[in-house]
Parts: structure tokens; sequence; C-alpha cells
């Protein structure tokens, strides 16, 4: 008698993914035809949109919009902006992609890693005070997984110490705090990140926030490598305009309008990517319930999480270690990632700050258990499912 067939394998489930629909491609198509591809008017609307975006958002006051090709480059032109320079100090966490503590590093400032709230996995913002140096020139508070950090607490401290604060908002949009979005609070620069995986996505890009015109200004004439005039409005001028002057060594940190065509089209569609991330994280958070899992913390009443990443740690007891429980998920054909091996476990920033693990407690054991499970808009309920299934085998 024969054997049935065995069932197939189903396919592998990403731990990202973009959704790209027929308006952005679209716009893309419309840029490339217009032989304006490089930043120009589709750009110049992107950054009126955000600005709109944010402003209806419960933001008062100008908001300056200043596109660019990475949350790095914004970063590193919002520290600039600020005055960060050689001799000076910025504190962040631990806690974070490399990119939100080099830029300190570019401008030939030095770096201060502080350790984490052990629930919210946020800056510690006692730490953050404990931490200030007669050098300390800008905190720098990462919004982690898209949950708003202490920012209340923040602000207070660097109003105390005289600090400028620019914040890392890669995972945070449309995050809220105080319902308040994040974006539109009172820290001197905010920055957003595009990259394939956020909430929202040009490829790569992001955007350099402020309500600070003079900060806005230089950030503007820094992201073209210091040149007095953009080029969109030297090749667009109905008058010979080829005269410009550098005032600054400046960068190559401008957005180009392909990516600005999808921009346009994501920052619409965001409302409902954001439903869906919260809708896909309550289908977890109940799917996952009574596991010996440490499930993310919730915004507070009336605030919005953005739900970039789904990040879990194992509980006390839960009989397998992290590394082999994601060789299980990834076994069950499961993608996921850990978010993130903390700063100080890298060569370089342990090397140079002769920093320990003991330095950093919070951080170290939740990075010892955590990890993160995929969550982009084009999942299922069905595919929080099967993940969860995965999970449940993985922790036997």
């Amino acid at each position: 008698m024969s054997q049935p067939d065995p069932q197939p394998a189903l396919p592998f489930l990403p731990f990202a993914l973009p959704e790209i629909g027929d308006e952005e491609i679209a716009e893309v198509v419309s840029a490339l035809k217009s032989g304006w591809v490089t930043t120009g008017p589709k750009t110049a609307q992107f950054e009126r949109d955000f600005a709109a975006f944010l402003g209806a958002g419960g933001g008062s006051g100008d908001l300056h919009c200043i596109a660019v090709n990475s949350a790095t480059a914004g970063l590193h032109l919002a520290l600039e902006a600020v005055g960060v320079g050689p001799g000076d100090e910025v504190i962040t966490t631990t806690h974070t992609f490399t990119a939100t503590a080099e830029v300190a590093r570019y401008l030939g400032a030095d770096v201060r890693l502080v350790d984490i709230d052990p629930a919210t996995l946020n800056i510690d913002p006692a730490a953050v005070e404990a931490a200030i140096t007669p050098r300390t020139k800008a905190i720098l508070p990462v919004h982690y997984a898209g949950l708003a950090a202490d920012m209340p607490a923040i602000l207070a401290i660097a109003r105390r110490h005289g600090l400028k604060v620019v914040e890392d908002a890669a995972h945070a949009l449309p995050t809220t705090r105080g319902g308040r979005l994040v974006g539109t609070l009172a820290s001197d620069a905010t920055v957003f990140s595009f990259y394939a995986n956020k909430t929202i996505t040009t490829g790569e890009g992001g955007m350099l926030v402020t309500r600070d015109a003079a900060l806005a200004q230089r950030a503007k004439v820094m992201r073209l490598h210091g040149m007095s005039r953009d080029a969109f409005d030297r090749f667009t001028a109905t008058v010979p305009s080829w005269y410009y002057e550098i005032v600054a060594p400046g960068f190559k940190y401008n957005l180009t309008d392909i990516a600005a065509a999808l921009g346009i089209h994501q920052l619409r569609r965001l409302p409902g990517f954001q439903q869906q991330r919260e809708r896909l994280a309550a289908a977890y958070d109940a799917a996952l319930a009574g596991l010996p899992l440490v499930r993310p913390p919730r915004a507070a009443a009336g605030d919005t999480h953005a739900w970039h990443l789904y990040v879990v740690r194992l509980a006390d007891g839960a009989g397998v270690e992290r590394d082999r429980f994601i060789e299980r998920l990834y076994a069950a054909g499961i993608g996921c990632s850990v978010h993130y091996i903390p700063l100080h476990l890298h060569p370089y920033w342990r090397d140079r700050y002769a920093l320990t693990p003991a330095m950093f407690p919070h951080s170290q054991h939740a990075y010892e258990r955590m990890l993160s499970l995929p969550l982009y808009t084009r999942m299922t309920e069905a595919d929080v499912a099967r993940v969860a299934d995965a999970v449940r085998a993985a922790l036997r």
C-alpha cells in the first residue's frame, strides 16, 4: 500500500518585508520620466507632506523637515548643527545600533554609553543624569522598537544641565508620548529612518525634523557639500543662477527624488500600516500568553506604539538558551533577529572606552535572552499563529 505524499514544507517566513503598492511604483516611474531623479520636486513634496503629517498629529509651531539619504546622515547633521565637536561628549544608550553612537565620533566627540530601563528597554533617564560631565554637550535617546523613551524626564534633565537633545526616532513613526507625535516634542531635533524594514520605507533614507530655523538652515547647507544654494534651486530658476558659494566643508547626504517618490505614498499609507502592526502585535500577545517569555511592553493608555519590532525575552526557566531557540525557529522556517548586540560588546566601543558587561547589567541581561519575531504589514494573523506554533515547539 502506497504511503500518502508528504505535505510540502511551508515557505520560509522572513523577518521583514516592505509593502510597496502600485501608487509608489507609479510615482517612481513619474520621477524617472520627469528627467529629475536626484533631489528635486518630489523630495520637496515629501518634506512638505511629512511636516503636514506631524503637524496634524498634535504638533505646534513651524516644523522644518530635511530629507536625507539615511537616518545616520540625519543624526550626523543634527549633532553637527547643535555644535557637537572635538572634546565634547554625547550620552546615548548602549542598547542600539552603532549608527546612533558613531555619528558623535565623526565629529571628534566622545560617547558616554548608559544602561536601559529593564522594563521598557529604553534609555534610563537616571543613568543619563549620572553620566553627565562638564564635557557633555548632548543627549541622544533612542525610542526602542517603537515605544517612546521617557522624554519628559530626559528633556527636564537637559534643561537643568543646559544640554541639547537629538532624538533617534528610527523606530518611532508614528509613536506618540503624552498624546504628541515623536517629532513634535521639545527636543532640538528628531531623526527618522526609512530603511527597508522600517514602518515606512524609501529603500534608504531619513528625515531630520526641527523647529529651530537656524539648525534647519545649517543642516540644509551641510546636506549638500556646504553649498549656499542647492541644485534644485539653481537648475530650476528662470534666470541664470549658476553661481553658488561653499560656506562649509559639507557632506553628500541628500535624498533622491526616486526615493522620495516612494516616501510620498508610504507616508499616506502609514496610519493603515500602524493599525496592521498593532493588530499583529495584539495577535502575538494573545498567542504567546502563558509561555515562559517576557512579551514587549505596550504604550501607556492614550499613546501609540509604532510596533517597528516585536521583541520577546526568554523568561527564567524557559529551558532553552537564546541562540539555540533562534536555531530551532530557523529550522521551522521562521526568520528572526536580535535587536541589538549592545555596543559595549563590540570591539571598537569596548576597547576605546574600556567597557564591560557589568557596567550595563540590564542591557546585558536583556541581550542574552532576547529575539525579534517577524512583524511587517504583509503578514497575516495566520502567519502569527504559525510563528507562535514554532515558538511553542522551540520551547519544548
